[in-house]
């Protein structure tokens, strides 16, 4: 008998050979229909797949993770062999899971496919799922991998097939189709009920534009019709908050194919909400003992040399200057952290001047290749709320926690009430991306682990994340859609202190390496505001907000009156502006609303003889008449408690 240990510590006892699948009818029919994959000490894996010795398990359904994603997968084989009943000499690329649902990458010999083609294709997988067929999983060799798809003439299987090693290679077929692929997979079709492609793309062959421009079909699979709906309705959803859209619409920013793709340009308004997140988090750092400091846009070759990140990154980050001189070779700054320790190494150090925190909002240049830019969220130019801290190890939990502290202060502030902290760890198989010792590595991933059970943190771990010279800790944020965003992370690092020779003297009178913490709470400006602009439909909390109140007159009769209260609220600090077009009110209040002003103040001959203001609140409408010194302190209640945008 096997021992198998569940996620709550019970152990049952099994004959060796049996698979998840029949454990889990074992406790409950109902439970085998849900199960869709397992997890057998820590590897997903199918379920039907015979487990032959003592294990710990996980039955996988819809409402995890990774049962999901093994769903999605599947539905790419799925829509694969649908392919290649309507497009006969269809070949594949590769067809993964992603984080909602799936996509292949077909070469379709020249055949065309629209979005009319999708409803074609949609019908025929969900023809082809209510057949049942399982998934079932082969292993062969290298040989006869290469001799099936030489037969079968996909050049792009036979690529993958020939960079892998014999005995590693297995095939998955269901019904009449058959793949390359090391799964896992679902136990059969009949669990995809509800089918939605959803868009049609280009893609160069593994990424390089040099190969072939393959058609990737995007898709999304749900075992429910009601899921998929609800689905559907928040990508209606999301359209209307996509950050691009409301971005040309509220006048935060543009791009121009002159300046260069991936660039953007900040607009007045968009530059004073930039300006205002900066000041607000440079207020909270100067409280923090955190120093400003500013470092170039570029920096000698051999900075980037000595922290190893050239020979990590190389071409995929680094972009050379050219310069006259002969020899010398200058790159755009991809990150400030070398910078900051030459910085530090520019004057001697003491334990007691330990520890030092340098913060700078610094603006970093990465090649992003054209596909992958996407408005704010992937540029080739954005801006880092950067910060590094210089500490004695001894002070390292203490300074974590103090970061943590300030994440989550920015977090409460701009209403992200959800988020998860991502503990991020080595790869435990392959130690080779990294550098430094194995003893500076695992002081880092324990000052982590306890600083966020420290903290109370709801947690995951995740290997293979961490940087490659050290380990982090990302906060994974949930916006008003349910969707997750990777926002703030902090990193432990004792390696770069040793590339760069840094020191201080302790209190022994020797010579000591500090240890140094990466951190960003933003991440980057760029990315933060398109997530803000996303979960607040644009609708930014007052103290934000690039214009607080606009100031209606109903007619000229009013002008004037206008123009003082207009003057009245800035001179009170508040951001007004006045619509003074010889237009209808109406006309006025309803672009004000789509402008998302807060707040509306209509002022017509009544409000001048009373000398009051007639208040509006964007998608609220109205709350009456009162004093400008009343409406001022109710702004000013908003803007100092940090009120969302309701």
């Amino acid at each position: 008998m096997i021992n198998i240990t569940f996620p709550d510590g019970a152990v049952r006892q099994y004959e060796p050979g049996i698979t998840a699948l029949d454990i889990a009818k074992s406790i409950s029919e109902g439970l085998a229909r849900k199960v869709l994959a397992a997890k057998v000490n820590g590897q997903v894996t199918d379920a039907t797949r015979p487990i032959t010795g003592d294990a710990t398990l996980q039955l996988l359904t819809w409402t995890d993770a990774d049962g999901k994603a093994t769903m999605w997968h599947s539905s790419a084989h799925l829509m694969a062999e649908a392919l290649e009943a309507l497009y006969p000499g269809v070949k594949f690329g590769i067809g993964p899971a992603i984080e909602n649902g799936f996509y292949y990458d077909v070469d379709l010999g020249g055949q065309a496919i629209s979005d009319e083609d999708l409803k074609k294709l949609e019908a025929k997988m969900a023809e082809l799922a209510k057949q049942q067929n399982t998934y079932q999983r082969k292993e062969v060799s290298k040989a006869d991998a290469l001799q099936y798809f030489t037969e079968k003439g996909d050049q792009y299987k036979l690529e993958l097939i020939n960079d892998l090693q014999d005995g590693t290679i297995t095939f998955y077929t269901q019904g009449g189709f058959t793949d390359l692929c090391r799964g896992p997979h679902i136990p059969n079709t009949g669990f995809i009920k509800a089918i939605k492609l959803t868009n049609i793309a280009g893609a160069y062959w593994r990424g390089n534009e040099k190969n072939k421009m393959l058609t990737r079909i995007y898709g999304i699979t749900f075992p429910n019709q009601k899921e998929l709906d609800e689905y559907l309705t928040l990508v209606e959803e999301a359209k209307k908050r996509d950050h691009r859209k409301l971005g040309r619409e509220l006048e935060l920013f543009t791009f121009s194919e002159r300046v260069g793709l991936g660039l953007p340009l900040w607009l007045p308004k968009g530059a004073m909400l930039r300006e205002r997140l900066q000041q607000f988090l440079q207020k909270a750092q100067v409280e923090s003992g955190y120093q400003p400091v500013v470092t170039p846009h570029i920096g000698n070759k051999n900075l980037y040399i000595t922290s190893g990140h050239y020979e990590k990154y190389g071409k995929d980050s680094f972009q050379p200057i050219h310069t006259p001189e002969e020899g010398e070779e200058f790159m755009l700054k991809p990150m400030n952290c070398p910078h900051h320790c030459e910085i530090y190494k520019a004057s001697p150090k003491s334990y007691k001047d330990l520890p030092v925190r340098f913060a700078e909002f610094g603006t970093v240049y990465r090649y992003e290749q054209h596909g992958e830019l996407h408005g704010l969220t992937r540029v080739r130019g954005f801006t880092q709320d950067d910060a590094h801290l210089f500490c004695r190890p001894d002070q390292v939990k203490e300074e974590f926690i103090k970061v943590i502290d300030l994440v989550l202060y920015v977090f409460r502030s701009l209403s992200f009430t959800e988020y998860t902290a991502q503990i991020s760890l080595r790869d435990q198989e392959d130690r080779s991306k990294y550098i430094g010792s194995d003893e500076n590595w695992n002081l880092a991933e324990q000052a982590i682990i306890e600083s966020a059970q420290e903290k109370g943190l709801n947690t995951v771990v995740e290997y293979g994340e961490a940087a490659f010279y050290g380990p982090k800790l990302d906060f994974m944020v949930k916006d008003a859609l349910g969707r997750k965003w990777q926002l703030g992370t902090i990193q432990v690092d004792y390696n770069l202190p040793e590339r760069f020779d840094l020191e201080y003297i302790g209190a022994d009178n020797q010579k000591h390496r500090p240890v140094m913490i990466h951190r960003a709470p933003f991440g980057s400006l760029e990315r933060f505001i398109a997530v803000l602009i996303e979960h607040c439909a644009g609708k930014f909390p007052l103290w934000l907000t690039p214009t607080q109140v606009k100031v209606l007159p109903i007619s000229d009769k009013s002008l004037i009156y206008a123009e003082k209260i207009a003057e009245l609220l800035k001179n009170a600090e508040i951001r007004a502006e006045i619509d003074d077009r010889n237009e209808k009110i109406g006309k006025k209040i309803r672009e004000a609303e789509l402008a998302k002003v807060p707040y509306m103040l209509v002022l017509g001959e009544k409000e001048a003889a009373d000398e009051k203001v007639a208040v509006r609140r964007q998608a609220k409408g109205d709350l009456g008449t009162m004093t400008l010194d009343q409406f001022i302190g109710l702004v000013n209640d908003e803007v100092v408690n940090r009120k969302p945008f309701e």
